[in-house]
């Protein structure tokens, strides 16, 4: 009898569950619809009003313009580079009536980087018809689906392949997407990028750093910049007000690689290049890798550094010792186990 009661309470329970879903997708697919169809039009005025050239010195004056008031309304999303992909947007898809209901903004942005146009037209096609997500349509993209599927006489083994190599979650939160959460102006939650150890490690390190005492600012979590239509995320940004210059933190729950490094290394470039102010000295980077046996710090200092510098540079930071055992606290990884 108990078991009964249970097995029905099971049932009304996924009943209710289904409703929600559902829901969720039906708020998911028609915010995502009304957002590419604003930035569409967006994109449209754009090139309407700075012709061919939008990097010439009218259009630059006009984007600047454009972006300073958008965002001063209606809060980030809205910065000049969003606004040129917004005018590349409409560049590629001309015809507003050709866009895919299906696809989200995330999509259509993975989607621009295809230079080939009938490739890209098969994967928005394909895209929408099975219902990719974003990272389904990237590995498709990465893993040449499209010259597959030409050269193969076994399509729909070819097709099938995807569900295995990158499974799709039952579904996807509408606040997993930070384009969505920013065109509906909703304070990202750093929670959505990150898994617990992540989580932990990060809320341990930001406290760990901030209580040092010596010259740290929090800045960032989670800062999000994007280059060549690919969005970046770092995980912590400081500022020391004694060694005037950012620092930049990166955790990495798995074992470091050389590409961990080189990204690191793109990250403080990209400070160095875009975001430095007057006075300011070079960024440095801090790579962490965390695991329960070991723990590897590895710093990314500007390649022009001199010994004295690195030197000076050092005496401020936490030392590989102090960032080591921080990482190796029992009391926060073992919860995300």
């Amino acid at each position: 009898m108990v078991s009964m009661k249970k097995q029905a309470q099971e049932q009304t329970y996924q009943t209710i569950r289904g409703y929600v879903v559902d829901a969720q997708r039906q708020v998911r697919v028609a915010v995502n619809s009304a957002m590419v169809d604003a930035y569409w039009r967006i994109g449209e005025a754009i090139f309407k009003e700075c012709g061919d050239n939008d990097r010439a010195a009218y259009g630059k004056q006009v984007l600047q313009f454009i972006s300073e008031r958008l965002t001063a309304e209606f809060g980030s999303g809205f910065s000049v580079q969003g606004l040129r992909n917004m005018r590349q947007f409409y560049l590629t898809f001309p015809k507003r009536s050709t866009l895919w209901s299906e696809l989200s903004w995330s999509h259509y942005r993975v989607l621009m980087r295809i230079q080939d146009k009938e490739a890209r037209d098969f994967y928005a096609s394909e895209c929408a018809k099975s219902a990719w997500s974003v990272r389904q349509l990237e590995r498709q993209i990465h893993t040449m689906f499209y010259q597959r599927m030409l050269a193969s006489q076994d399509k729909e083994s070819v097709a099938a392949e995807i569900q295995i190599s990158e499974p799709k979650p039952e579904y996807e939160k509408l606040v997993k997407d930070p384009y969505v959460m920013e065109f509906l102006q909703i304070k990202p939650d750093t929670r959505v990028y990150e898994s617990d150890v992540e989580q932990a490690m990060l809320d341990h390190l930001q406290q760990f750093l901030l209580e040092l005492g010596r010259g740290f600012c929090f800045e960032a979590r989670q800062k999000r910049f994007s280059l060549g239509g690919q969005d970046f995320f770092i995980d912590l940004v400081f500022y020391n007000y004694i060694l005037k210059c950012f620092v930049l933190i990166d955790i990495k729950t798995g074992e470091l690689t050389h590409q961990d490094i080189g990204q690191m290394q793109m990250y403080v470039n990209y400070y160095t290049r875009e975001l430095m102010n007057e006075g300011d000295h070079k960024p440095i980077g801090i790579v962490l890798c965390a695991e329960k046996n070991d723990a590897v710090v590895k710093y990314t200092l500007p390649e022009d550094n001199d010994q004295i510098y690195a030197s000076k540079y050092l005496t401020y930071l936490p030392t590989e010792e102090e960032l080591k055992r921080e990482l190796r606290l029992d009391n926060y990884i073992s919860k995300g186990d």
